[in-house]
C-alpha cells in the first residue's frame, strides 16, 4: 500500500513538473510574441472596395516592416523588430465598414470594447472616418487617419484625432496655385469654373474649399451641381455642366461615380477644356481598368507619383506592393502603408500604450523627410487641431493611361496636356 501510494506521489509530482515545463515554455513562447493590438478599419466590400483591399495590403506590408528589420527601407520602424520599448510586435486588426458610416462606427466601437486595440487607423472615406473616429473620440482611444481630407475632421475640436494627409482646403488651394503658376508660364485655361462633386461629406467639402479659392484667386463658379452618391445615372447633371460650357471644370468623385461621370463626358460627346480631379475615384486603380484611353487627359491632384520610384525606399516598397497585389502603389495605399508607419514611430517612443502616453507621443512625432514616401517636409502635427502640418500636394495628369506628375516643376514628368481634344480627334 505504501509502494503504491508512493508510485502514485512520483507519478503525481512527474506531472506536475511535466506541466510546470510545458507551461514554463508556453508561457514563455506566449511572452515572446506579445503584440500590441491596432484597428483598421476598411471599405473591404462595397462600391470602393478595391481601394480598401489594396490599402488593407499595403497597412500589412508595412506590418511586416515594423515586426522584421529591414536595412534596405529607410522609413520609420524598419531597423527594429517590433516594440522593444514595449515588449511586443505590432498586430493589425482589420474590419469592413462596407463604406457605411454606421457600420464604421459600429465596427471602431468593436475594436476597441471587445478587441481591446490600442488605436485606431481608417477608414479612407470621410463620411465613415468621421463616424468611426466620434466613437474613439467617446472611448478615449487615439485614431490615426491616413487618407480622408474633409476639412472638418481636424476642425471638430477632438482631442483624440490625428491626421497624417493633407486635407481638401490645402489640396484645392494647390490647384489654384496650379493654375496661377501655369498663368505665369504663358497657358491660359481660362476664369470661369464648373464643379460636380457627390452629396456626401468628402464631396461637399471640396466643393465649399473651391467656391473659397476661387473668389480668392479671382475665379468666377458659373455651374455648382451636387449629385447623389453612387447615382445610377449622370446625364442630367453633365448636361448642366456642358451648358454651362466653363472654361474649367472640377470633379469629386469615387470609384464608380468617376467611372460613371467619364463614360457620361463620352457619351454626351463633351469634352472640356481641362479637368481638375480630386483624385479619390480617378486614382483608383479600377477606373483606368474600365474607361481605358477614355480617361486620358484628366488632370488630379495627389501625393504620391511614379516618378518618386528614383528614392530606393520607394522603389523598393513599390516593388513589395506589385508582388503581393499586382498592383503598384498608389496614392491611397501610400498613405495607408505610411499611416501604419506613422503610428509605430509613435508606439516606438511611448512609455506604455496608455491612451494618454501614446497621444503624447502622437503630439511629439517629427519624421524627418528622408523618411517618408512623399515629396513632404516629413511629419509633424499642429499641437490644437492635430493636422499634419508638413504635407504636400502635387497634381498628375492622366497620359497614355499613367498618371504623370506635372506639377510642381521640380518633380514633373512632363508638361500639360491641353486642351483636351475632342472626343471624334482622340
Amino acid at each position: 500500500m505504501v509502494k503504491r501510494l508512493c508510485g502514485f506521489f512520483a507519478l503525481g509530482l512527474a506531472l506536475a513538473v511535466c506541466t510546470f515545463f510545458i507551461y514554463g515554455v508556453c508561457g514563455f513562447a506566449y511572452a515572446a510574441e506579445k503584440t500590441v493590438k491596432v484597428g483598421a478599419i476598411f471599405p473591404l466590400s462595397g462600391g470602393v472596395a478595391q481601394t480598401g483591399v489594396l490599402c488593407k495590403a499595403a497597412m500589412e506590408i508595412a506590418q511586416e516592416i515594423v515586426n522584421g528589420k529591414v536595412d534596405d527601407i529607410l522609413v520609420p520602424g524598419a531597423t527594429t523588430e517590433g516594440f522593444a520599448n514595449l515588449g511586443a510586435k505590432l498586430e493589425l486588426v482589420f474590419m469592413d465598414s462596407q463604406n457605411v458610416p454606421e457600420k464604421a462606427m459600429s465596427a471602431a466601437e468593436q475594436l476597441i470594447t471587445q478587441e481591446n486595440v490600442v488605436a485606431l487607423l481608417g477608414c479612407y472615406t470621410s463620411a465613415t472616418t468621421a463616424t468611426a473616429s466620434q466613437a474613439a473620440e467617446r472611448l478615449g482611444i487615439p485614431f490615426l487617419n491616413e487618407s480622408s481630407t474633409s476639412p472638418i475632421l481636424t476642425n471638430r475640436g477632438f482631442q483624440w484625432f490625428f491626421r497624417c494627409t493633407p486635407d481638401d482646403d490645402f489640396f484645392t488651394r494647390n490647384f489654384f496655385e496650379f493654375l496661377r503658376d501655369e498663368e505665369a508660364k504663358g497657358k491660359n485655361y481660362g476664369r470661369s469654373i464648373a464643379v460636380l462633386y457627390e452629396n456626401t461629406l468628402w464631396g461637399a467639402d471640396v466643393a465649399k474649399a473651391v467656391q473659397k479659392y476661387a473668389a480668392e484667386f479671382d475665379y468666377k463658379i458659373i455651374a455648382d451641381v451636387p449629385y447623389t452618391a453612387r447615382a445610377a445615372s449622370l446625364t442630367s447633371e453633365v448636361q448642366q455642366i456642358k451648358s454651362a460650357n466653363a472654361d474649367i471644370v472640377m470633379l469629386a468623385s469615387y470609384v464608380s461615380d468617376a467611372i460613371l461621370l467619364q463614360t457620361t463626358f463620352r457619351d454626351l460627346d463633351y469634352s472640356p477644356s481641362i479637368i481638375l480631379a480630386h483624385d479619390a475615384g480617378f486614382n483608383d486603380p479600377n477606373f483606368l481598368k474600365t474607361v481605358g484611353s477614355a480617361g486620358n487627359y484628366v488632370l488630379s491632384r495627389e501625393v504620391y507619383a511614379s516618378t518618386l520610384l528614383n528614392k530606393p525606399s520607394v522603389k523598393k516598397l513599390n516593388e513589395l506592393m506589385v508582388a503581393k497585389t499586382g498592383y503598384p502603389l498608389d496614392g491611397n495605399s501610400a498613405r495607408a502603408l505610411m499611416g501604419v508607419l506613422v503610428l509605430s514611430d509613435a508606439l516606438l517612443r511611448t512609455k506604455s500604450t496608455e491612451p494618454d502616453d501614446l497621444r503624447q507621443a502622437l503630439l511629439e512625432t517629427d519624421i524627418p523627410a528622408e523618411q517618408v514616401i512623399f515629396p513632404w517636409l516629413g511629419v509633424k502635427f499642429d499641437p490644437e487641431t492635430h493636422q499634419i502640418t508638413t504635407g504636400r500636394g502635387i497634381v498628375v495628369q492622366i497620359q497614355d493611361q499613367n498618371y504623370i506628375p506635372v506639377w510642381p516643376y521640380e518633380i514633373a514628368g512632363a508638361d500639360v496636356l491641353y486642351p483636351i481634344p475632342q472626343w471624334k480627334d482622340r
